[in-house]
């Protein structure tokens, strides 16, 4: 049985399950959503129980992977460019790229080379310093994020998320800087919204990730969404920000 928690946050009226659900139902999905409201020091969840659960970081293990780059001195900045590997997978991704474009398309060639470029023993001691879901990066250097052994939860990416924008993480205010600079997804005159999405495919099922926070006065709203669907779904790449929109509609926190 799901788990339920909805708080008031900012606006005038309480939500129950039921709103919330239709988003996810109408994407055809299933899935569980977390905020951390960092003025009011509370979190609210869809699905609590499932928010704990770890799944594959897919895509959004580019967030740590370009600050361990940045950081290693692998990469020197934004515009640090990897050449193609000329390995076909998307167009956009088809060339060669510099860091804020390969986070910005989601490239995953040009991680898997920063990884190996990092390599296993420091890539080991950085993830262990953030504290980063299970740690386990056994399955390869250029794979564990992907389909691999490392696994995280939507609760551990919270933590993850707050230590890195608060500059708590073990790493320089430069490296932080230059990653929140490349991962803003949308800037209004009422807000900023900065995160990552994911897609990885575990036993055949599609988990979706979009994490990241939203900056609106004097206020920062942490979020993390993880949905999954066992079928071919048309709909499933836009649904992360739609659904994740949405609740923060529904919240008041945007419009």
């Amino acid at each position: 049985m799901k788990i339920f928690i909805i708080l008031i946050l900012f606006i005038t009226s309480t939500l129950n399950a039921q709103d919330i659900k239709k988003y996810f139902d109408e994407y055809d999905v299933n899935g569980s959503f977390m905020v951390y409201d960092m003025y009011g020091n509370k979190y609210y969840y869809y699905d609590s129980a499932r928010c704990f659960i770890r799944f594959t970081p897919a895509s959004t293990f580019k967030i740590p992977n370009s600050i361990i780059g940045l950081e290693t001195g692998v990469i020197t900045d934004e515009n640090f460019v990897i050449k193609w590997d000329s390995v076909k997978s998307r167009e956009v991704c088809e060339k060669d790229l510099n860091l804020k474009e390969a986070i910005k398309y989601s490239c995953v060639w040009y991680y898997r080379e920063l990884a190996r470029r990092v390599g296993a023993e420091k890539m080991q001691e950085m993830v262990n310093n953030f504290n980063y879901g299970n740690k386990d990066i056994s399955s390869g250097v250029d794979n564990f994020w992907l389909e691999g052994s490392m696994k995280i939860s939507q609760a551990e990416q919270i933590e993850f998320l707050k230590k890195l924008n608060s500059y708590k993480l073990p790493v320089s205010k430069r490296s932080i800087d230059i990653l929140k600079s490349i991962i803003m997804l949308d800037s209004t005159g009422e807000y900023i919204m900065r995160g990552k999405t994911g897609w990885g495919v575990v036993d055949k099922k599609n988990i979706g990730w979009l994490v990241g926070w939203i900056e609106k006065s004097d206020n920062i709203y942490y979020f993390a969404l993880n949905i999954e669907t066992e079928k071919d779904n048309p709909r499933f790449a836009e649904s992360r920000k739609a659904i994740t929109e949405n609740i923060f509609r529904d919240f008041g926190v945007i419009k």
